[in-house]
């Protein structure tokens, strides 16, 4: 009856709606409750709320490992999967890391644009994203 879908034939508001409740699932794991935003607030695409009634994290979600300019200072997480391996990040200390480790800085497209992202994940990028890893 049941016939699962082909994530590449969903259009990005579809594959968005996919990743949502995918993450959602995992961080429901963490004890969070997900509310989806209509429209971005802050930056956050949605919220993660724990069941510890105090933490709530204000969470963009993406296809992939991003950085931009545009989030510092917001208190941003940033979610996204690669393969079957979410991540959720602190997007200021990681751009602190990502710039210790000299994956970012004096890059084109950080400089002049404001943002940098990676289609796939290096070794040394996992070395720093890594413990972000959901299980």
């Amino acid at each position: 009856m049941l016939q699962k879908i082909s994530y590449p034939q969903l259009n990005s508001r579809q594959q968005e709606n996919y990743n949502f409740q995918k993450v959602s699932a995992c961080l429901a794991d963490y004890g969070f409750n997900c509310l989806r935003l209509t429209d971005d607030w802050h930056g956050a695409d949605f919220l993660a709320c724990h069941i510890d009634g105090e933490t709530f994290l204000k969470v963009q979600l993406k296809g992939r490992l991003t950085v931009d300019k545009k989030y510092m200072g917001k208190n941003i997480y940033i979610a996204f999967s690669d393969g079957r391996t979410w991540y959720l990040y602190p997007h200021d200390p990681v751009v602190k890391h990502l710039f210790e480790a000299g994956l970012v800085k004096g890059s084109r497209s950080w400089e002049d644009e404001g943002h940098y992202s990676w289609p796939s994940l290096s070794q040394a990028v996992v070395s720093v994203i890594g413990r972000y890893a959901l299980g």
